[in-house]
């Protein structure tokens, strides 16, 4: 491994341990009423949303596990909706 490659992975370490902590620091701070609140109650929602929409446009086995995952999460409990969302991907990332 480069001296680079270890700089670059050291400082995304810093970058990654200062902005949990700041969260940490700031948010005693923060008031809990108001606009504050919903956002701060929409915010996983929206670090989801982040993280799973570049792998459902991915292709079309993605996308449909995507689908199969939204309908059983309207109605099944959030840990069934995730283990269907990860069996229908791996299974049809297999079959297409």
């Amino acid at each position: 491994m480069s001296a680079e490659t270890v700089l670059t992975i050291m400082a995304m370490a810093i970058a990654t341990y200062a902005t949990r902590i700041g969260g940490v620091l700031l948010g005693a701070y923060l008031p809990r009423t108001g606009r504050v609140k919903q956002g701060l109650d929409a915010l996983p929602a929206a670090v989801l949303t982040a993280l799973i929409a570049p792998a459902v446009t991915a292709g079309t086995p993605e996308m449909l596990a995507g689908g199969i995952t939204v309908l059983a999460a309207l109605r099944l409990p959030m840990v069934a909706a995730i283990g269907i969302g990860i069996a229908s991907a791996a299974l049809l990332r297999g079959v297409l």
